[in-house]
């Protein structure tokens, strides 16, 4: 009995430290698997790095560009486009105009009653129309169609407000946010359709020609007397309140820029100068690159795997599209090799973009002591069910660094655009204001994102110049812009200007 004792008091001991070598083994594991954790958040931060002497360099990486886009077509990486609009609103725009806006799945009609600087937008009432989807992969006579019937049918519910002139045509500014090749304020080529349209007859086609045949078919007599994109409807937007405005810049889904230039610094523009002078230049700038961009091996990933690689460099780690993304990409690769969501990958962390931008702009947002937003998206995201505080630590330092460096370049490419018109320096003697019209969801509603990209602006102009530069939020361009677009290129504005 006794020798069984020993026997199982040794089996036991044994059974004991090969337990305690266990748990030691497994700790020396988990703290070098944190170790891995901080490592890979190290390297993130690094590659990711955007000190002001690189925020610079961007900046008149940006301006060259530029320069180059408007010499010649095909002279760089942006497109720089013709906008074929020379005047903007000033404010004393009168009348009613219609804003038809076309950029995804629904469309919007609208109509604007404008009454001078003294009443500015008196009234505006718009539909929104959902797209069938089989008319998106259809033919064109039949889209065009359903949109000249939508819009028939919205004409026909002017109220006594509305009152059209005598002799009067009505007057539309069109909003198409697909790729053209604009020929003239009130014409473009469609190059090709995105965002899930794909109908082949009309590529090649002027878009205003296809618009104006079915408004014929419905018999709807109306003059399509502006062709513009949602950056170029914002910056009209924002001129229309504020005479100081020089650029707009929209941070959303995706980003761009519009600005106005001296028409005399557009030398591939072939035609008469303008009377203003000036015209405004739609940059196309999410197709910006250089070799002065922080890109990371995510950013690498991200492209490759794209339908477009090599192209919209810019936009995939600035824009709303690509944040949240660009996340997920990091927590992966920290799950699958410092074991960071335990000892298996969360499956739905493998899915891409299943981690948006709004959630993470939720998570960065949170301060409650224990991070519980980061712990509950987490959970109803990537079905985690716990987190430890440290984790949720990590995830709110990922956002940061994603968010800052795409808000810190935003910056450099605004202050880009203020170098090339000649408003990053005060003037002796001027006290001229520049204005930057901003619209889009991310610019809009994360917050720490739109908070870093103003405070970076800042710090590029230094405090005399920043004192003459100002940011505004300036809401729907895409809809009321055009109308306004209409307005001031209306083919009665003589008629107006003389009685």
């Amino acid at each position: 009995m006794g020798k069984v004792a020993v026997g199982a008091t040794v089996v036991c001991a044994a059974a004991v430290c090969a337990a305690a070598v266990y748990i030691v083994r497994r700790r020396m594991q988990s703290s070098g698997k944190w170790g891995r954790v901080i490592e890979i958040l190290r390297v993130m931060e690094e590659d990711c790095a955007t000190p002001i002497g690189k925020l610079r360099q961007v900046a008149d990486a940006m301006t060259v560009e530029m320069h180059a886009g408007l010499a010649s077509e095909g002279g760089s990486k942006l497109k720089m486009l013709i906008s074929y609009v020379d005047n903007l609103p000033s404010g004393d725009e009168h009348g009613f105009f219609y804003a038809l806006d076309l950029g995804g799945t629904n469309f919007r009609v609208m109509r604007v009653l404008l009454g001078g600087k003294q009443d500015r937008v008196v009234k505006q009432e718009f539909e929104e129309v959902s797209i069938p989807p089989h008319l998106m992969t259809g033919g064109s006579d039949e889209l065009f169609s359903f949109i000249a019937e939508a819009l028939a049918k919205f004409v026909a519910t002017e109220g006594e407000d509305f009152h059209l002139p005598a002799g009067r045509q009505r007057e539309l500014g069109f909003t198409f946010s697909f790729p053209v090749w604009q020929t003239s304020l009130s014409s473009g080529t469609l190059i090709k359709w995105t965002k899930g349209f794909s109908i082949e007859d009309t590529v090649g086609q002027d878009v205003v020609g296809e618009l104006i045949k079915a408004m014929e078919r419905v018999g709807l007599d109306m003059n399509v007397t502006a062709l513009v994109n949602d950056t170029v409807g914002t910056l009209a937007g924002g001129r229309y309140y504020n005479p100081d405005v020089v650029a707009a810049v929209i941070l959303g889904t995706g980003t761009n820029a519009a600005y106005v230039e001296r028409a005399h610094a557009i030398p591939k523009w072939q035609g008469l100068l303008p009377k203003s002078g000036e015209m405004v230049i739609n940059m196309e700038w999410g197709n910006f690159r250089s070799s002065h961009l922080p890109l990371t091996e995510y950013d690498h990933s991200l492209d490759f795997d794209s339908l477009n690689p090599g192209e919209q460099i810019l936009e995939k780690i600035i824009s709303g599209m690509y944040l949240g993304e660009i996340l997920r990409r990091v927590l992966l690769k920290m799950a699958e090799e410092a074991a960071f969501f335990g000892d298996s990958v969360p499956p739905k962390l493998r899915i891409p973009f299943i981690i948006r931008t709004p959630n993470m702009s939720a998570m960065h947002s949170d301060t409650s002591p224990d991070l519980k937003v980061v712990g509950s998206k987490l959970k109803d995201i990537l079905e985690v069910p716990t987190t430890s505080l440290k984790m949720r630590k990590v995830v709110i330092s990922l956002c940061n660094i994603i968010a800052s460096r795409g808000a810190r370049l935003s910056a450099a490419g605004i202050y880009g655009i203020l170098k090339k018109i000649g408003r990053d320096t005060p003037k002796d003697g001027e006290t001229q204001k520049s204005v930057i019209a901003m619209d889009g969801g991310l610019f809009e509603h994360y917050t720490q994102f739109s908070e870093c990209m103003e405070s970076s602006l800042k710090e590029l102009l230094g405090d005399e110049a920043s004192e003459s530069v100002e940011v505004i939020h300036s809401n729907d361009g895409s809809g009321v812009g055009a109308a306004l677009l209409a307005a001031s290129h209306s083919q009665y504005l003589e008629d107006s200007e003389t009685s």
